[in-house]
């Protein structure tokens, strides 16, 4: 994985059009970038180690062309290097490709058994050495990919080249998402939405199994018989200004400043007068939340909210952990998968383990017909539009927005007058300035966040935000649990970022940052009551909202302090190191 381009057309730009593309998914994390251009009647490979600046400085983007693949790796298989990285050639074919092909050593043996070599180590060069064993017993470019979808296990996208018909960009998937952009006397494939935005917002979403041949004037799409099928034509509601900064220094920042809209994006489209757009949840005595990283902290909100007012069990699990254990299901049962992109491998994984079985799911995403929102039974859709930056914020809001949504739901009360005070109360808390309290803690080592309750699933997402994008070791413990071991970590100046919004848990949360403070912590105290003290050294206070809806002014605190610790330790902010946007492999 991470980014794939590719590009069709007549105006000889392709070489342009793909480093655009390329360049609109840099936020997704990468170690390694290249390209495969036609040049008259041959194919030019070029890659380099490090950002794309390395390898635009390698081009001439004077060359006419008309055909080009493109690709951005994040390693998974062999070292970030130049000769792992992507594209990748055997004879007449050259790929890109995104996903983990699992097989990939019994397919290598066959392949060594009849005498290919290989300079890398990555599967994507064993994937394309297989493509060319298989055509040579074929001579057929459709045929043969048909047949490897049978061969190759794991996931996979797939941008093809072949030199026996440079008239034509072949493209497959499975699991990994793939995308085909419509233009005008052009056409382009990309792994997500914003690579084609500059160019256009049309297009067709690949399912798995099957198989595109791409011309200028044409799209053919044929499914796994080889049956050449209808696909619909979808279009983005984005457009290409909202997935550039538009004057900010970051597209984190920009993100959280596009939270009060999200906010009213989101909630608009479930309640007016009355809800709309729900489904009928009524029926379930038990629900079951799966998700990763921020998306599981979510669901660790939504369970406290829904057990607390709706009176329902709800067990959160992580979806990497959710299909390889025994869960208790019965058909009053519902499991609700949340994931920013749909395209959430191990999410993905769990939701058809599910559908197995026969019980009803509940998607929460942001893409429309994403993979995890086609199969679910049911959907509803975040309203956060493009998020560029791969520490998520204006996603991770809209995703509390729902779950509030799904608690007034379920216990039949909305929050008419809160909900509307949000927007412009979200618009002061983004508008004040933590670059003071970020240069209290920015050269700490070690960070701890503490809460209780509701709290303490802030303070999860609080800690991970703080850790992705700047590096330092955060961590987030239940207040309580501090005695029990965690607090001989804390000495003199250890920075402390404490959560209390619960008043029913506030007494408690005070006596334990009493504790941090009595052994030198340096407190910063987040809360929604104006309390005074000698426990805490900084203060915030965010307005005070109905605990269903408290958490959405709680996080833009927690993710600008983490944004500006972040830049003061100069960081690179939207893409940080080893991270990727959509985790596509399991």
């Amino acid at each position: 994985m991470c980014g794939i381009t590719g590009y069709i057309g007549k105006k000889g730009n392709a070489i342009k059009t793909v480093m655009d593309g390329l360049v609109a998914l840099e936020y997704r994390g990468y170690d390694s970038a290249g390209i495969c251009y036609k040049d008259k009647d041959k194919l030019i490979t070029i890659k380099e180690q490090g950002k794309i600046a390395n390898l635009k400085s390698k081009l001439d983007f004077n060359v006419k062309s008309n055909l080009a693949i493109g690709h951005t790796r994040w390693a998974t298989h062999g070292e970030p290097s130049k000769v792992n990285s992507h594209p990748h050639s055997s004879n007449k074919f050259t790929i890109v490709h995104n996903g983990i092909i699992e097989n990939y050593m019994e397919l290598k043996e066959e392949l060594l058994k009849n005498g290919y070599s290989f300079k890398s180590t990555t599967d994507t060069e064993i994937a394309v050495a297989y493509i060319d064993y298989i055509y040579k017993k074929e001579k057929d470019i459709l045929k043969t990919l048909n047949k490897v979808t049978n061969i190759f296990r794991g996931s996979y996208a797939l941008g093809i080249i072949c030199e026996d018909d440079l008239d034509s960009l072949y493209a497959l998937r499975k699991t990994s998402p793939l995308i085909i952009a419509r233009g005008k006397d052009e056409n382009y494939i990309a792994s997500d939405v914003p690579a084609i935005l500059k160019y256009t917002n049309k297009y067709i979403l690949l399912d798995d199994y099957e198989i595109a041949k791409i011309t200028y004037q044409n799209i053919e799409i044929y499914d796994k018989d080889l049956n050449l099928i209808n696909k619909d034509t979808l279009e983005f509601e984005g457009t290409y200004e909202s997935s550039i900064k538009g004057g900010f220094e970051h597209f984190m920042l920009k993100e959280i400043n596009e939270e009060p809209t999200v906010f009213e994006n989101t909630i608009n489209n479930y309640i007016d007068e009355n809800f709309k757009n729900i489904p009928d949840l009524s029926k379930y005595k038990n629900i079951h939340i799966v998700a990763c990283g921020s998306a599981y902290h979510v669901g660790l909100i939504g369970k406290h909210l829904i057990e607390k007012f709706a009176k329902i069990p709800v067990y959160v699990e992580i979806a990497s952990e959710y299909r390889y254990k025994y869960n208790f299901y019965d058909k009053d049962t519902l499991v609700i998968l949340v994931s920013q992109s749909g395209e959430t491998a191990d999410t993905l994984a769990c939701l058809r383990l599910v559908k197995e079985k026969g019980i009803d799911t509940l998607s929460i995403v942001n893409v429309v017909g994403s993979s995890i929102a086609r199969e679910s039974k049911y959907v509803m859709y975040t309203k956060a539009g493009c998020e560029i930056a791969v520490a998520t914020t204006k996603a991770y809001l809209s995703q509390l927005t729902v779950f509030a949504v799904i608690t007034m739901y379920l216990t039949n009360k909305i929050l008419k007058t809160e909900i509307e005070k949000i927007p412009s109360l979200l618009k002061n808390i983004i508008n004040e300035d933590y670059k003071y309290l970020a240069e209290q803690i920015h050269n700490n080592k070690n960070i701890f966040f503490i809460g209780r309750g509701i709290d303490y699933y802030l303070c999860m997402e609080g800690s991970l935000k703080l850790k992705e994008i700047s590096y330092i070791n955060s961590v987030a413990y239940q207040a309580g649990e501090l005695k029990h071991g965690t607090i001989s970590l804390i000495d003199k100046e250890t920075p402390v970022i404490a959560i209390s919004t619960d008043k029913d848990l506030r007494e408690k949360t005070i006596s334990n940052i009493k504790e941090v403070k009595a052994r030198g912590a340096k407190v910063i105290f987040i809360t929604n009551e104006d309390i005074d003290g000698d426990f805490y050294d900084y203060k915030i206070i965010i307005p005070k909202l109905n605990e269903i809806l408290q958490p959405i002014l709680v996080i833009p605190t927690l993710q600008l302090l983490a944004y500006e610790v972040a830049k003061l330790n100069n960081c690179d902010i939207d893409k940080p190191r080893n991270l990727a946007k959509s985790v596509t492999v399991e």
